[in-house]
């Protein structure tokens, strides 16, 4: 009998402390123009939405021990870390043609005689802030022309939550169109984050990536022992084989600091072109894209999603930062994923 009541005694509390959900804390610094997100008074995020910048997104990014998730370069450059690709900030969500206009390489290093050709998202309103176990940040914003003339407006709930291993952002974003829409196929979207050296694929290699205008930056290889990452889909895809390929979840790991992080994006059944192809490059690229399909099909599949005017469409993500031992696993991914479809 007495060794019944201790084995209870015993899991009773390890349950509970295994699901108990952290305290979220939401702040907007209006002189910095930034939200801040924090999980037991510790970093976790930041909404920047400054006029100076060419979109809103989260930036930086912590894991739930503290260690920094996503690049540093431009906002913050740290040492040994790569310099491409300028627009690559934080966390983002954008497109690379609406209307014929690029969103997602609008950036400081596109001269200004070329700027007509890109978009920009600017934030215009905070409608929501609600701290607690569970935190929603409610934002507005417009997507611009380079006259501001206004093509979406666009409405977007984060939900913040965490455990004491486990850090999640909930994201529904609704489009609506203020005049007729196209979103050709394209490669470079939906919603995308750059990740911290460490959690790159290893490579050796110098590449050379080509936008739809024919620009080309070059990704320079990096002989760097720390750098150890690796991707998984939910469909048993790795490494540089994840790109190009669809999954329900697919999932970023690497150690950093003696910790393994986990970074996943799950995808969403009620998503336009479910499951999403998963735009996922070595080099640190982890982005999901379910309207390339052209490029990611190879031309067996071609979308050229369209929106009429004043119609809407939501979209849905849940990314997933976790620390510890080992990487998330299949199984508990796959179960993530469960839930969140529910939503």
């Amino acid at each position: 009998m007495k060794k019944i009541i201790y084995l209870s005694l015993f899991c009773i509390p390890f349950v509970s402390f295994a699901q108990k959900k952290q305290m979220i804390k939401i702040v907007d610094d209006k002189q910095k123009n930034e939200v801040v997100i924090t999980i037991n008074n510790k970093p976790f995020t930041s909404l920047m939405y400054s006029d100076t910048l060419y979109k809103p997104f989260l930036y930086p990014v912590y894991s739930p021990k503290g260690q920094l998730v996503t690049r540093g370069y431009p906002l913050a450059p740290r040492d040994g870390e790569p310099v491409d690709h300028p627009h690559h900030t934080g966390i983002w969500f954008n497109y690379e043609n609406v209307n014929g206009l690029d969103f997602w390489n609008n950036s400081f290093a596109i001269p200004s005689e070329k700027k007509n050709s890109y978009g920009s998202i600017k934030h215009t309103k905070i409608t929501a802030i609600k701290s607690g176990n569970e935190g929603n940040l409610t934002i507005e914003a417009d997507w611009v022309d380079s006259k501001n003339n206004v093509l979406l407006k666009e409405k977007t709930n984060f939900v913040f939550s965490a455990t004491a291993t486990e850090s999640f952002i909930d994201r529904y974003t609704t489009l609506t169109a203020e005049q007729d829409v196209a979103f050709a196929d394209a490669k470079d979207g939906l919603l995308g984050l750059r990740v911290a050296k460490e959690l790159q694929i290893p490579t050796i290699e110098t590449k050379k990536f080509t936008d739809d205008k024919g620009i080309v930056t070059t990704v320079k290889a990096i002989k760097d022992s720390t750098i150890n990452g690796n991707y998984i889909t939910s469909e048993g895809k790795e490494g540089d084989s994840a790109w190009s390929t669809r999954g329900k979840w697919c999932l970023l790991y690497g150690k950093k600091n003696n910790e393994m992080i986990s970074i996943a994006i799950i995808d969403h059944p009620k998503n336009i072109n479910y499951p999403t192809y998963w735009h996922a490059r070595g080099y640190g690229l982890f982005a999901a894209n379910p309207l390339g399909a052209k490029v990611f099909s190879n031309g067996k599949q071609t979308l050229n999603y369209k929106l009429t005017k004043g119609q809407s469409v939501t979209f849905r993500y849940r990314i997933v930062v976790a620390g510890g031992k080992e990487r998330l696993s299949n199984d508990a991914l796959d179960k993530l994923a469960d839930e969140f479809a529910t939503k």
